[in-house]
């Protein structure tokens, strides 16, 4: 439940060019937002490969990375006359990692999560490392504020539909933000900030019940994934409903009827048994195969792990898979009826800004969510409505900037 220092919804009038960096779990994303004002906006984007070795190697050499990238992006826009050579434009920094923030342009690291390891970062203020990289290239920009994708995404849905309440992730990691109001942050209430003001709180709700693990009813197979993870008894909660694991449970699953031998008999399973070789992506295939032969099915086994399959195993990975995201999108659901109920959202219910690729792109994901808010809250989960939501990491971040260059020319606690 980290304060975020964005103060309030955006009013939809905020305009201005804006860049925005977005270091995700996969790709570096460098965008040029123009706010129009009015709900609109413009954006031009590059992305740029992280490697492996990247999210392993030295922190400030990372920091230098996204600095070059962001050197080239903004050199090739000058050219094309689209940014003005002479400006230093404002950015807004996506570091969708666990930080700890005292003022919306500093953010301590808690911990690195989504399998990056880069050392000499954890307990280091990113901004800085990242104003250092920027000094070091010569960039015309000047970082006026750190968000997490997100309380981005909050922003940014907001800003195209007012209705919006809520914003959560559904990806690689998962998370959630909401709009609290400061007299009910007891952790900020010595700053001095009227009680009746709103912030963002971003929740990391992918931490919820780690190391204790009294809440969340865990299978062996989700005790397995936990244990040897690079962060046992962290995570927990995004550990059974994150894509970057729902097809690691489904393949321990396998491997366990492997070893009793039920599955495979006589064939060489190796490929099947190398951790994480079953991706998420996999299951979502499954899902949706239309074949009654399951030939989409046939076909991952035999293409990705040199496996012949009979009929009745086809249709039993299917309900496996089904088992797997069916529990990940319900817990989820409990995930966003927790902060409905808290705000008291429910009677006149709100829109939830969702976004990540397990949404997106898993076959009746968002259908499951909003059944699982059915079970639990009867006839009136239907006021909980979940949609697509707006770029968080691009136009959140540019708008979060925007609020913020607005909120400190107008020196309203120009110190936060």
């Amino acid at each position: 439940m980290i304060p975020t220092y964005v103060f309030g919804w955006p009013s939809g009038k905020e305009t201005g060019m804006y860049l925005a960096v977005d270091l995700g779990g996969t790709n570096l994303r460098v965008c040029l937002v123009k706010l129009e004002g009015g709900g609109k906006f413009e954006i031009t984007q590059a992305k740029y490969r992280l490697s492996e070795e990247q999210k392993q190697e030295d922190g400030q050499r990372l920091f230098d990375f996204c600095a070059e990238c962001l050197k080239a992006f903004i050199d090739s826009h000058q050219e094309s006359g689209l940014i003005p050579k002479d400006e230093v434009l404002p950015l807004g920094f996506t570091f969708s990692y666990p930080c700890s923030q005292e003022r919306i342009d500093h953010g301590v690291l808690i911990r690195w999560t989504k399998g990056f390891g880069a050392p000499n970062t954890e307990g280091h203020d990113v901004v800085e490392m990242f104003r250092k990289a920027l000094a070091k290239n010569s960039v015309p920009a000047k970082v006026v504020a750190l968000t997490c994708d997100t309380t981005g995404t909050l922003i940014a849905s907001h800003y195209v539909n007012p209705k919006t309440r809520i914003a959560c992730i559904f990806g690689t990691g998962c998370n959630a933000a909401y709009m609290e109001r400061v007299r009910d942050i007891p952790k900020i209430a010595e700053l001095g900030i009227d009680p009746d003001t709103e912030m963002a709180i971003n929740c990391e709700w992918g931490a919820f019940d780690s190391f204790e693990h009294e809440n969340l009813p865990r299978t062996k197979y989700d005790q397995i994934i936990d244990e040897t993870s690079n962060k046992p008894g962290e995570q927990a909660f995004e550990k059974l409903i994150s894509g970057r694991y729902l097809g690691e449970i489904l393949r321990l699953i396998i491997c366990e009827l492997i070893d009793e031998g039920v599955l495979f008999l006589g064939q060489n399973t190796y490929k099947i048994e190398i951790p994480y070789s079953l991706d998420t992506a996999f299951l979502s295939l499954m899902e949706s195969d239309p074949t009654d032969e399951l030939l989409m099915i046939i076909g991952i086994f035999s293409h990705f792990f040199a496996l012949e399959t009979t009929l009745a195993e086809r249709q039993f990975f299917r309900a496996l898979a089904k088992l797997v995201a069916r529990r990940a999108a319900r817990l989820s659901a409990c995930g966003i009826a927790a902060i409905v109920s808290k705000m008291g959202y429910l009677e006149e219910g709100c829109a939830v800004g969702a976004d990540g690729s397990l949404y997106n792109k898993y076959p009746k994901f968002a259908d499951r969510i909003h059944e699982g808010l059915q079970d639990i809250f009867g006839e009136k989960g239907k006021n909980i409505v979940t949609y697509h939501a707006e770029d968080g990491s691009g136009i959140g971040s540019a708008i979060v900037a925007a609020m913020t260059k607005e909120r400190k020319d107008a020196n309203i606690y120009p110190n936060y």
